[in-house]
């Protein structure tokens, strides 16, 4: 919100928002609060600031404008309550009143409905119908010099009509506002009723505080570092054109930002929030942020001791503390500190270093060292350790944390360089082939074992079948004696009973044979047994007996019989 404004003192609203660190001249002694102390996350003492009364509508029954003729806040009892005081203080002040007498009916005329105005130009003056209902064109008299200019809404953000301004805007909204004599006061969170005997309360803009047009970026970085919006007022110059001035800057600023103010030679820091600028003598310096940032960055070309020329590519982490420290240096962003200090150490390094150490060593670390037999390691470890050490303690100075430093790549230029750039590109490519090579007979002997590994697993699985086969064919053979065995005891067996059932059947007949005492059973049988006998071997068989008085014949008979066979043969 604005400042009390005064005809009697020059008092310019300077800084709006959260808070005001701005130094004020021309304030009222009642228009200042007890000082408080505001700090951010820097790392030291927090810093004493100077408040300033920021009196809107909202917050206290004096508000600035009531000073002012003809100017009401809105209180909350709304804007009809507003419009009923400044019709009072007119009409107290023998001026024409602002509300309307005019009683409204049902059944015809214009419609004014609830939580709408009413308008009327009455001979350029205006009049307010705040009644709903319907307002009849009759009789004459009651529209004569009167025009029906339409309605606006009681919750609209801005009216204005013939003089009257009314502005009420919400919490996340703020309007600015220039008077009749052209200076400019903010609005936020409230709203008045302003009546201009003389001139006008123009509504410049009504501005979305959390959404501003214009984003701000850090260059180097890319981060965002807020938002801010220009609100311009269009005047008319001598020459009769027109020309527009920025009459406010609205600053959003993120958590872990902040701003700079300037006015004059003095800079003061505006911490994060929601803010704004009307006074003319305050510029923005430039808006940082207090987290920490990186960034990859070439160097100029830098000459080693050998007169060879290179250029580094580094990378860079800090974190600004103290933006005040590095504004009051000169210095618009923390990269522009950092650059030029960060060039002058390492050319001090470089300088003392020859170009086969800069090839053999990529980083600029005391701990990239080779093994300490160079005779020039030990200054070279004191200059570098000297040179981060200034590096750090020059951050300091501008209010910065510089938390990491390193090189990440270095590029060497001129002919000496390109001599020893082929001369290295010829030995890397001699590693190359040489390493093609190895890993060519690496990849034979690999593929070699890999059969053998093959073969063996072969051999193996050819040795477990021949095993396995071997074992069937034992266990076949045994399975085959065994069954043999047991089929030839089985036979065995068989042919003793057999043998035992013929014997005791033989034994039987022959006991049931000689139970037999009759003869003629006797003779009968023994006919059977020459029948039986017969049959088996054929009727012209002859039996010869083998014992008793045919013995001999038997013998002569068999004589005869095989010496007749003999002689046939050898016919």
């Amino acid at each position: 919100m604005s400042s009390r404004i005064n005809d009697e003192e020059d008092a310019d609203t300077v800084v709006g928002g959260s808070s005001y660190p701005v130094k004020h001249k021309g304030l009222k002694k009642s228009d200042r609060i007890d000082e408080s102390y505001d700090s951010y996350s820097t790392g030291t003492q927090p810093r004493k600031l100077e408040r300033v009364s920021l009196h809107d509508f909202s917050k206290t029954a004096d508000y600035a404008l009531e000073e002012r003729p003809f100017v009401v806040p809105i209180a909350k009892d709304g804007i009809i309550a507003a419009l009923e005081r400044i019709d009072r203080q007119l009409r107290d002040s023998g001026r024409t009143g602002l509300l309307s007498n005019k009683i409204p009916v049902s059944w015809t005329g214009r419609e004014v409905s609830p939580g709408f105005l009413g308008l009327i130009n009455h001979g350029g003056l205006p009049k307010i119908l705040t009644k709903p209902g319907r307002y009849p064109g009759f009789p004459l008299r009651n529209w004569w010099a009167r025009q029906w200019c339409g309605t606006k809404g009681l919750s609209d953000t801005a009216i204005q009509f013939q003089g009257l301004t009314v502005v009420q805007v919400s919490q996340n909204q703020a309007a600015v506002i220039s008077d009749p004599q052209n200076r400019i006061f903010v609005v936020k969170n409230s709203g008045f009723v302003a009546y201009a005997i003389d001139g006008t309360y123009d509504v410049l803009a009504i501005v979305d505080q959390t959404h501003l047009s214009t984003s701000v970026k850090d260059a180097v970085t890319g981060a965002i570092l807020g938002s801010i919006a220009e609100i311009k007022m269009r005047s008319h110059i001598a020459s009769g054109k027109e020309q527009e001035y920025v009459v406010a800057l609205f600053l959003n600023i993120p958590a872990n930002n902040c701003a700079i103010l300037q006015r004059g030679d003095d800079l003061e820091l505006l911490p994060a929030g929601q803010h704004y600028i009307t006074n003319p003598n305050v510029t923005l310096r430039g808006l940082f942020t207090l987290g920490e940032n990186q960034l990859e960055m070439p160097t100029k070309d830098i000459f080693t001791r050998d007169q060879v020329p290179v250029g580094l590519r580094i990378y860079l982490k800090w974190q600004l503390m103290e933006p005040l420290k590095l504004t009051t240096h000169g210095y618009n962003t923390p990269y522009d500190a950092l650059r030029d200090k960060t060039q002058s150490i390492l050319t001090q390094i470089v300088a003392h270093l020859d170009y086969s150490t800069m090839v053999k060593q990529r980083s600029l670390g005391p701990d990239n060292l080779e093994d300490g037999t160079d005779p020039s390691s030990a200054f070279l470890d004191a200059l570098r350790t000297r040179a981060m050490d200034e590096m750090h303690e020059a951050a300091l100075e501008y209010g910065i944390i510089l938390k990491d430093l390193a090189v990440i790549d270095r590029q060497f230029k001129g002919e000496i360089a390109s001599t020893m750039d082929k001369l290295t590109t010829r030995a890397l490519q001699a590693q190359v082939e040489a390493a093609n090579v190895d890993r060519e007979n690496s990849n034979k002997v690999k593929q070699e074992e890999g059969a053998l590994a093959v073969a063996r697993i072969k051999a193996q699985s050819r040795n477990a079948q021949a095993d396995s086969e071997a074992y069937s064919v034992i266990a076949a053979a045994k399975a085959q004696a065994e069954r043999t065995k047991i089929e030839a005891l089985a036979e065995a067996e068989a042919i003793r009973l057999t043998a035992e059932a013929d014997a005791q059947a033989v034994s039987i007949r022959a006991a049931a044979d000689a139970k037999v005492t009759d003869q003629f059973a006797r003779g009968m049988e023994m006919r059977r047994v020459e029948v039986t006998r017969v049959q088996a071997f054929g009727n012209k068989t002859v039996f010869v007996p083998t014992d008793g008085t045919g013995v001999q014949m038997g013998n002569a008979m068999a004589v005869g019989m095989a010496a007749g066979m003999a002689n046939g043969h050898e016919a």
